[in-house]
């Protein structure tokens, strides 16, 4: 039995949606989170806030950061629709990445009042998450010195990114997560200069392994990870 007093968070998977939709849910688990805080704040009441693990896919997009660069974007107009592909400026830290089938994008809406007040700790614990997923499937990842996300060869030239990161915190209630590359079409990260960075290149699993990944049992791991580090009681 498991002695650890763990933090209940809602799991739900909203498979593939339209990101402008998923943003304004995200917006909208936010905000009424953030009531509640504010709530407890001002009539002294002593509400539970609530905590939530999304995972879901999105059409092809490309979002840009509040501390983006929109020359990191490689197509006009015309070329978003050739490519059947959406364009958003968002308000979540970072520069440009993209989005699309076969990746796994994480939105964790946590009040971090109920696990750690730290947001640096928060993007490492999420990092470590994919790292220990990546190990199930015999890759080794890390970290790349002055830069979020989950690397692979790192430390040399040979170094390719296989999952981004950019959040947002209001009142220590996050949103926005990561992108985890795992059967992705990564022809459509030549269109950006992702994330700002122009001279490393993306991977996804399916390219390191070489054969396609069953994403739901990717998923699994991957969720199993992220409950275990954060304590959550998944429900």
């Amino acid at each position: 039995m498991d002695s650890i007093l763990r933090v209940p968070t809602q799991f739900i998977d909203w498979g593939l949606i339209d990101y402008q939709q998923a943003w304004d849910k995200q917006e909208d688990l936010l905000n009424k989170t953030v009531a509640i805080k504010t709530d407890n704040r001002n009539n002294g009441t002593n509400l539970p806030t609530p905590n939530y693990l999304i995972f879901n896919e999105h059409p092809h997009v490309y979002t840009l950061g509040k501390s983006g660069h929109q020359e990191n974007l490689l197509l006009d107009e015309q070329g978003l629709k050739d490519k059947h592909a959406t364009y958003y400026k968002i308000n979540r830290g970072g520069d440009i990445t993209y989005h699309g089938p076969g990746q796994i994008v994480g939105y964790p809406i946590l009040d971090l009042d109920n696990f750690f007040t730290d947001i640096h700790l928060y993007l490492r614990t999420l990092e470590e998450a994919v790292i220990l997923t990546l190990k199930d499937y015999g890759i080794n990842s890390g970290r790349y010195p002055g830069y979020t996300g989950v690397w692979l060869d790192a430390d040399n030239d040979k170094a390719r990114k296989i999952c981004a990161m950019g959040v947002r915190c209001s009142r220590w209630v996050t949103m926005h997560g990561f992108a985890f590359n795992v059967n992705v079409d990564l022809d459509y990260f030549k269109n950006i200069v992702p994330c700002g960075i122009d001279d490393k290149a993306v991977t996804s699993l399916e390219k390191e392994l070489g054969y396609k990944l069953d994403i739901d049992e990717v998923k699994g791991k991957l969720k199993n990870h992220i409950a275990n580090l954060f304590k959550m009681e998944l429900i």
